[in-house]
């Protein structure tokens, strides 16, 4: 990684069969460029450490990839990439010209405010489940919201204003 403003694009979920194939979960919308054979990611591990990993092989699997890299033999090889960090230099991120899509590290950062205006936290985090995205809110007192990240629950998102307006349902904010 040339530049040290990188994105996430993907997640090593877990291994998947004997011969060296992961599972990852997909962050980008490109994940015909992204991991296509050859191409190479920058990696970030869970205890820090970063490196580079090239894409040998990749197919779909259940709204997944099944993902082969280089040097990447066996499970137990696998294994130990359990919770790799996939990235690329925010750089290499072409803008999306969707005013309805947003890429997580657009999201990450804004402050989120209830219809009435009142602070409630700062998106600390985007979470992709099988369910639906949730925003991971920082809230002040340093308690931490899951909001579900749709239409009904999040109506505003005002990425150059730096805001996030929430209408929660009742309940969703008690800690």
């Amino acid at each position: 990684m040339s530049s040290p403003d990188v994105r996430v694009v993907g997640r090593v979920v877990k291994p998947h069969g004997i011969r060296g194939e992961l599972v990852v979960d997909v962050h980008t919308d490109s994940p015909e460029e992204r991991f296509a054979p050859g191409s190479t990611l920058g990696t970030r591990a869970r205890d820090g450490k970063s490196g580079t990993i090239t894409i040998a092989a990749v197919r779909p699997h259940t709204g997944r990839l099944l993902v082969t890299f280089e040097g990447v033999a066996g499970r137990d090889a696998a294994e130990a990439m359990r919770g790799l960090l996939l990235l690329v230099d925010a750089a290499d991120i072409t803008p999306s010209e969707d005013p309805e899509e947003f890429y997580d590290h657009e999201l990450e950062g804004l402050e989120v405010v209830d219809t009435n205006g009142v602070r409630v936290g700062v998106v600390a985090e985007v979470l992709h489940t099988a369910a639906s995205d949730l925003l991971a809110v920082r809230r002040d007192d340093g308690s931490e919201a899951l909001v579900p990240f749709v239409t009904e629950i999040v109506p505003t998102v005002d990425v150059a204003a730096g805001r996030v307006v929430i209408d929660p349902p009742e309940g969703l904010l008690d800690a």
